[in-house]
């Protein structure tokens, strides 16, 4: 028996449609400026109160625009419906190895965040429950899944990834193909009912499944009472780990009284010449405040585990909580994926925009699947994943 099923009722994009998920960027505006050059983007229906006809309305005021887009591009061809399928898909890009996965449904009752909670789908992060309830409420108003959580195959993912390889090589011409924003070049293919879809869903639910990108996502399934959600279950060979850094808009103290604190706490502050950089390897961050760059090593939590001491966990601890008082939560607060690299943090803080950027090194593919196997928990917002899904290339009926 596997976890992971076909979909039942798919909708494929004719093209036009792929779009980042919603919780990529670092800035709304971003989102606006996207939506407003490409209206037929699934960002405009994932993010609806971000289109420029809707700026100054809420999450939940906009959703019936948001459903009306939807109908509307279904209706003019933007995408086409079909049953009982998955879809292999592959991610290239000149000077990179080719990722692959699938399209498909997995079973929500197989969630589990816990060592005493049965399940072979792994959450591993603590996550921001608003953000959940809209997700829940998009699956509500549109009756449709846009994107998918991204779930790593830990059990078989060496036999996963050559059956895809091989399978995407001798599938003929794609049924859609998407360009994202750093010109990777997105293709699916349609697999029906048959033998190839069997193996391919027997291999993709052959193990455990580790949630990569979707926390939000998948607890929105389990909230909002879905059986299945949709995913794209890929490979550990398929994916890397980039950084996942912060911005902090208004600091609580002055710089200088920042790191008096960070000394006092215990940590190590040295002074860098020249411009931030993410560090190559954990034990020591990069703050970038006031024009100068700060090398920190932060205080570990005596008796604590190895996540609770892990460099996001004591920055989240150390420097926000106990320095500057905010919580994880704080508006103030901006976690930056690693599609953002070093200079445009600095010039964030360069611009005023910003006061302080934290710049962490980025965990590991095999310590993320240790931690996770282990059923312990990351920090928020600690592994920014690439290449990521695409949402709106291939979406899931569920009413």
């Amino acid at each position: 028996m596997t976890i992971v099923h076909p979909i039942a009722r798919a909708w494929i994009t004719t093209g036009g449609t792929g779009a980042q998920n919603y919780d990529e960027f670092a800035d709304d505006a971003e989102i606006t400026s996207i939506i407003a050059g490409n209206p037929h983007s699934a960002l405009a229906v994932e993010m609806p109160h971000r289109a420029p006809e809707s700026l100054g309305s809420s999450f939940a005021d906009a959703l019936p625009a948001a459903a009306e887009r939807l109908a509307e591009a279904k209706a003019d061809g933007s995408y086409t419906p079909a049953e009982q399928v998955i879809a292999l898909y592959r991610i290239t890009a000149p000077g990179e190895t080719p990722a692959y996965g699938i399209f498909a449904m997995v079973e929500t009752e197989q969630i589990s965040t816990s060592a005493d909670e049965p399940g072979l789908v792994i959450r591993n992060e603590d996550v921001f429950i608003e953000k959940v309830r809209e997700r829940v409420a998009l699956a509500g108003a549109t009756g449709h899944l846009l994107s998918p959580v991204l779930l790593l195959q830990t059990g078989r993912g060496d036999d996963l990834h050559a059956a895809l390889a091989a399978a995407t090589e001798r599938a003929g011409a794609p049924a859609a193909t998407d360009i994202d924003q750093a010109g990777r070049t997105h293709a699916v293919w349609l697999v029906g009912p048959g033998p190839e879809q069997d193996e391919l869903v027997g291999l993709a639910g052959g193990g455990e499944l580790v949630v990569a990108d979707g926390n939000h996502r998948s607890l929105a399934a389990q909230t909002g009472g879905l059986p299945l959600f949709l995913a794209v279950v890929t490979t550990p060979d398929s994916v890397t780990i980039q950084p996942y850094n912060r911005l902090v808009s208004e600091l609580t103290v002055p710089v200088p009284e920042l790191l008096d604190r960070l000394r006092a706490a215990g940590a190590e502050v040295r002074a860098e010449a020249g411009p931030p950089a993410v560090p190559a390897t954990g034990g020591t961050v990069q703050v970038y405040a006031g024009g100068g760059t700060y090398a920190v090593t932060l205080p570990p939590a005596a008796g604590a585990s190895a996540v609770d001491n892990l460099d996001h966990a004591l920055v989240e601890r150390v420097v926000l909580r106990d320095a500057l008082g905010l919580d994880p939560g704080d508006k103030r607060i901006t976690y930056v994926g690693g599609d953002y690299p070093a200079a445009w943090l600095a010039g964030e803080v360069d611009a005023g925009r910003a006061e302080l950027a934290i710049l962490i090194a980025p965990v590991t593919v095999d310590d993320f699947v240790s931690v996770n196997l282990a059923r312990q928990k990351l920090p928020r917002k600690s592994t920014w994943f690439t290449p990521k899904a695409r949402g709106g290339l291939v979406l899931a009926q569920v009413k």
